[in-house]
């Protein structure tokens, strides 16, 4: 159980691009990162306006004279000084990620980055090669993939407990954009533009947690084609799509379903998994994330509640609050702010034996999301043909 003792030698300093006053996404990074004396936040470019980004950076506690107009007058100021940051996080829209990303390695600063990591993955694989180069860590914040009762069905599925994989059925959506865009805000006018989001909507800003969640769940069991269906039910954000139904085969015979959406009206907002094997299955949500729906052929239903003795202790390991209390998003985020951190620390320690066995969303992680991404865009401009992963 993850109690808030200190499990590195010192807080990582700390600073952002973006997240500042007017966005969400910040105070997730902020909520995740400042929580278990890990990080300590030291410096930041917040904000387009350099003005409203210094008023925010300081009722934050950061400095004036460190709190950047750009994120170029960051590196440069940070890098020259003998108590500059070590990490950054990239929590600004899909366009900026190469870019912002590239510069902060070069200039040897680990990253942590929003998904989609990139556009393409001849980008990722840049950023992969350049962050080994520099020996530096590149860690990406899918939000709910530090949850213990994700790490709870990963430990069913290694040992068997569900006997062999058959179906994975995934969705994550909401009707947060079922009416036009017009007089939408600027969080949503990016996000469906192609110039500035990128080859996709739905599919990368939210259809990319589900597929690294079942990444870890499903371990060694991978993608080996798929279909992609996608559409724009608002005609002006095309050819981005609002909705998309994604059919996958793994190479293990499993078949799999991916629905996304973002005009499922009425529905606030949920993510739902539910693996099958040839013993059992197991579900989870979002919207219950205390519970594991476990299911055994020919027995009882039963639900598992998080932090409970009877879990895995891949699940007992990530848990916080205890059976009592309820985990959600902040925890999940905690946790994977907690691990990238202890990741950059064995770097900067050239622990790789720490490294080898320790898990977090890395730039591999972030990298195969992209992957998927143009393998969905690939089928989707086909008239939605079964392409083969790669």
């Amino acid at each position: 159980m993850i109690n808030g003792e200190r499990t590195i030698a010192r807080p990582l300093r700390w600073g952002m691009v973006g997240g500042g006053r007017t966005g969400q996404v910040g105070y997730k990074h902020r909520t995740g990162a400042l929580r278990d004396g890990t990080y300590q936040l030291v410096a930041g470019a917040f904000d387009l306006d350099a003005d409203r980004g210094r008023d925010f950076g300081t009722k934050l506690g950061v400095a004036e004279d460190r709190c950047y107009a750009t994120y170029q007058e960051l590196i440069a100021a940070e890098t020259g000084r003998a108590d500059g940051v070590d990490v950054v996080s990239v929590a600004t829209p899909n366009f900026t990620h190469f870019e912002i990303t590239k510069a902060l390695l070069e200039a040897g600063i680990h990253v942590i980055c929003e998904k989609p990591l990139f556009f393409t993955v001849k980008e990722s694989e840049e950023i992969k090669a350049l962050a080994e180069e520099k020996g530096l860590i590149v860690g990406v914040t899918y939000g709910f993939t530090g949850h213990p009762l994700v790490h709870q069905m990963a430990a069913m599925v290694k040992k068997g407990m569900l006997g062999d994989i058959r179906i994975v059925d995934m969705a994550y959506t909401h009707g947060f954009n079922a009416g036009d865009d017009v007089g939408a805000p600027e969080a949503v006018q990016w996000r469906t533009d192609p110039k500035r989001s990128g080859p996709t909507f739905v599919l990368g800003d939210i259809g990319t947690h589900l597929y690294y969640l079942s990444e870890i769940v499903l371990g060694d069991i991978k993608v080996e084609k798929l279909l992609c269906d996608r559409t724009a039910f608002i005609p002006s954000r095309a050819p981005l799509e609002d909705h998309a139904t994604v059919l996958m085969h793994y190479d293990n015979g499993a078949r799999g379903r991916l629905w996304v959406s973002s005009v499922d009206a009425g529905n606030m907002g949920s993510q739902r998994y539910r693996f099958v094997g040839s013993k059992a299955s197991v579900a989870w949500s979002d919207s219950h994330p205390d519970q594991l729906i476990y299911q055994v052929q020919g027995e009882p239903e039963r639900i598992m509640h998080h932090g409970m003795p009877y879990l895995e202790d891949e699940s007992l390991a990530a848990d916080r609050m205890g059976a009592l209390h309820t985990e959600g998003l902040g925890d999940s985020w905690s946790n994977i702010y907690l691990w990238i951190a202890q990741a950059i620390d064995a770097k900067m320690r050239g622990d790789d034996a720490f490294l080898a066995s320790h898990h977090y969303p890395d730039i591999h992680a972030g990298l195969e999301g992209v992957r998927w991404l143009e393998n969905c865009v690939k089928s989707a401009d086909q008239d939605a043909a079964w392409v083969d992963f790669e």
